[in-house]
């Protein structure tokens, strides 16, 4: 009899503890802190807000966290009112989206919202007679087009 084996057991139920693992057995451990921070749920509702809620109210709105349940959701005062009504269809929304019920409640906390972008601002005229000259002996396509905006990028003065 064989250590490790029962004396019923047959032997391709033998277990090995030196033996090669598979990796799938090893991921649990290695994603678990990184899904501590922040949860695949968590990340996939902060990346597709404005597709999942739709243009109008991810304008007024921002996600901020998903803990237990509990989607907190960051918007000016007034709004907080109307998204109160809307709840239902919101979390119906977001757990359609994610494919699981992951979001049971929707918090609404007052606070600023991120101001938008700053606008790029045009390219100086002599970033764009650079550009055109460096790609003047190119012939006519797509590569020339994409070539000249990005010289117009490279070769603008820094700020």
């Amino acid at each position: 009899m064989t250590s490790g084996m029962a004396s019923g057991d047959p032997p391709d139920k033998a277990r090995f503890s030196f033996g090669p693992r598979p990796i799938g057995a090893l991921v649990p451990a290695l994603v678990r802190p990184a899904f501590r921070r922040r949860s695949p749920a968590t990340a996939q509702v902060l990346a597709d807000w404005e597709l999942i809620v739709g243009p109008a109210i991810a304008a007024i709105t921002t996600p901020l966290k998903l803990t237990a349940g509990t989607l907190s959701v960051g918007c000016t005062g007034p709004v907080a009112m109307e998204l109160q009504h809307l709840s239902g269809a919101l979390l119906g929304r977001i757990n359609g989206h994610l494919g699981q019920v992951a979001v049971v409640r929707l918090r609404f906390v007052q606070s600023a919202l991120r101001p938008p972008a700053a606008a790029v601002p045009p390219p100086r005229p002599q970033a764009v007679e650079a550009a055109r000259a460096a790609v003047a002996d190119l012939p006519e396509g797509a590569l020339r087009d994409a070539l000249e905006r990005l010289g117009r990028v490279a070769l603008a003065p820094r700020r």
